[in-house]
């Protein structure tokens, strides 16, 4: 594989290529890298698997340290392709605390921010196909 991103790039069994052609994938495509799996009742609800986390949703951690805590997201970053949730801290070496990056495949989106009209329009009309 290249230095550089390449477009046409298909896949790898190999765990470095893939490591590598998400690190230096665009901002366009990290963010869909940012996508997480949605609780049952939201599946039968609007009919799709996953979602990509937004500022306000509510998750529970799947996996890790944090596993089984529901709380909103605080923010995310696209670049690092990792999501801040509120109340799910680590403590620094300094003593002080910050919020622990989670990667989103190891969420489940529970409840969605409805504050987007797009983005709820989006959702509707998978709902009725």
């Amino acid at each position: 594989m290249k230095t550089k991103f390449s477009k046409t790039w298909n896949k790898s069994v190999q765990p470095r290529k893939q490591r590598k052609y998400r690190a230096n994938a665009p901002l366009h495509l990290k963010g869909k890298f940012l996508n997480s799996h949605l609780s049952q009742e939201l599946i039968k609800k609007y009919g799709k698997r996953s979602l990509r986390v937004r500022v306000g949703d509510k998750v529970k951690v799947s996996r890790g340290k944090h596993k089984g805590r529901e709380e909103k997201v605080e923010r995310i970053n696209v670049k690092r392709i990792k999501v801040y949730i509120a109340k799910v801290e680590f403590t620094k070496k300094d003593g002080s605390k910050t919020t622990a990056p989670i990667n989103p495949s190891n969420l489940i989106i529970t409840e969605l921010n409805t504050e987007d009209k797009k983005r709820m329009q989006k959702l509707e009309l998978k709902q009725e196909k």
